[in-house]
């Protein structure tokens, strides 16, 4: 079977994965939060793996790098909601460390990942 390229990085699988748990978490958020953290932090949260998926398919490399800057701004969104819902007691402090920290590597994962493009030649 044929896959796309983006199915091939590992960043998209994990950006796939912290969606997910993301989602998962938010639902937790009171119901009038539905409309306004709830769905900050979901959307920022799929649009990492969006935006590495959307870039993957572009022209160049160049672009590329430009989608991964997406994906690494979304995700420090994502910090800043969890911020945000550990300040009003959505989440417990184990909780919060446990997604800081998985955000913080897929962050580190991705700033890498873009480094790699950098140094190869724009396409």
């Amino acid at each position: 079977m044929e896959t796309f390229k983006f199915e091939k990085l590992r960043i998209w699988h994990t950006a796939m994965e912290f969606g997910e748990l993301i989602f998962e978490t938010s639902g937790k958020f009171p119901s009038d939060e539905k409309y306004n953290l709830t769905s900050q932090i979901r959307r920022a949260a799929d649009s990492i793996a969006l935006n590495i998926a959307e870039g993957s398919t572009g022209q160049s490399t160049k672009e590329f790098r430009k989608f991964i800057g997406y994906s690494l701004r979304s995700s420090a969104e994502v910090v800043t909601c969890l911020h945000k819902a550990k300040r009003r007691k959505y989440i417990l402090e184990a909780e919060f460390s446990t997604y800081y920290s998985q955000a913080y590597t897929l962050m580190n994962s991705m700033g890498a990942f873009r480094t790699t493009l950098e140094t190869k030649k724009p396409t």
